[in-house]
């Protein structure tokens, strides 16, 4: 039992090549670049053990020498993407900048970290989905990004729990917008959405939602920078909040 519980529980548990064998022809690094390649260019089902061994010119079996299952490679593809984000910039209210703009201000630097985050579900809109079936398995670059996402966090005010919460918020969030960018939850055409809401409304029967919509004025555009704007606006609002911030505290111009 002991045994068990003490052994390698992932794919970064153990050593990335035994020490028998013959020398290793490539790295974990290069065999996920491939697989982020096929996954970019043909969706997550295309990438099967076989399919990356036709793609780097090999034959499955040697790819076990290095990724132990599919789901070990899936684990390698979310955490090198997580190791895209830039995380040079220093934390902990400091006010020192680095790569990443860090600014000093808790608020800013988190806003500035989510969007980055956004922009990866963007730029690989596979990943939504493989998160949603791998559950919780953290890897070093992962690990990287939570110690700095909490280290921004040092200076605001909050419990532990809360802060941990504020940066599963802050994934979450950054998942939804990238979905909404790309049109990945099947929204289809967004004015012709608003078109048959707004007729809807009219019609009376709600009216709760006439008067908000009312309210509201002309729905909001499918524009970038708008969605952009409702991001950070979003995130300003409601991370003070979650941190137990008086209202309004921490709020800036989006």
């Amino acid at each position: 039992m002991a045994d068990r519980e003490t052994g390698p529980t992932t794919v970064w548990s153990r050593p990335e090549r035994g020490a028998r064998g013959p020398a290793p022809e490539r790295s974990r690094t290069q065999i996920t670049a491939a697989a982020l390649a096929l996954a970019d260019e043909e969706g997550l089902a295309a990438v099967s053990m076989r399919a990356l061994a036709q793609r780097l010119g090999t034959g499955p079996a040697s790819l076990y020498r290095y990724v132990g299952s599919r789901d070990e490679l899936l684990d390698l593809m979310a955490d090198a993407v997580a190791g895209e984000l830039d995380l040079s910039g220093a934390t902990g209210g400091s006010g020192a900048t680095g790569g990443s703009g860090t600014t000093g201000d808790w608020l800013d630097d988190l806003v500035g970290l989510a969007l980055q985050s956004r922009d990866a579900h963007v730029r690989h809109p596979w990943l939504a989905d493989l998160n949603d079936r791998r559950g919780e398995v953290l890897g070093p670059h992962a690990i990287d990004y939570l110690d700095h996402a909490l280290g921004i966090l040092a200076p605001a005010p909050g419990t532990a729990g809360q802060k941990l919460e504020a940066v599963g918020l802050l994934g979450g969030l950054a998942v939804l917008f990238a979905r909404r960018g790309s049109g990945a939850t099947g929204g289809g055409d967004r004015s012709a959405q608003a078109a048959h809401l707004a007729a809807v409304a009219a019609e009376g029967s709600h009216p709760h939602l006439l008067a908000a919509l009312t309210a509201a004025g002309a729905p909001p555009t499918a524009d970038l920078a708008d969605r952009d704007a409702l991001f950070v606006r979003l995130l300003r609002r409601v991370l003070p909040a979650m941190l137990g911030q008086g209202e309004g505290e921490g709020e800036g111009e989006a």
